[in-house]
């Protein structure tokens, strides 16, 4: 895909697979709901929740997004990503009210996130290395 594609296609998908490293030397993967600022994927979590863990421990991520049902409709971009991990309440929260009118179209929900914010952490990946895939593209050549 070009870099207009990948944008456009970040936009217009609902969730990112996080892959981080586990305790035990497994990955960890995990479906986030997620905003792109400036052509990074942002997202939130809890504050105590293993990937959490997993990103203090070692910031490196590798982030999928992905389309399609048959073979000939997949689509998709993985990210490997250097992660900045934000605590501060206040960034936190304007995440989490960014995330929340992207994924309800409801922008009031102050309170709720307000409630939610000191127990989370905000998730900036920042692009390394970016791979992607349309096989739509492939016109029956597979």
């Amino acid at each position: 895909m070009s870099a207009q594609e990948v944008a456009d296609f970040l936009l217009e998908q609902r969730v990112v697979i996080c892959a981080t490293h586990g305790p035990r030397g497994w990955p960890h993967l995990m479906p986030l709901w997620y905003v792109v600022r400036d052509g990074e994927v942002w997202a939130w979590t809890y504050a105590k929740s293993q990937k959490a863990k997993n990103l203090e421990r070692d910031p490196r991520a590798t982030l999928q997004v992905e389309d399609g049902e048959r073979y000939e409709e997949l689509r998709g971009v993985m990210i490997e990503a250097d992660t900045r991990v934000h605590r501060d309440t206040e960034v936190v929260a304007a995440l989490g009210a960014e995330i929340y009118g992207r994924y309800t179209g409801h922008a009031n929900a102050d309170e709720m996130i307000r409630s939610q914010a000191p127990k989370r952490i905000a998730l900036q990946f920042v692009p390394r290395r970016l791979a992607s895939w349309d096989h739509r593209k492939l016109g029956g050549v597979y």
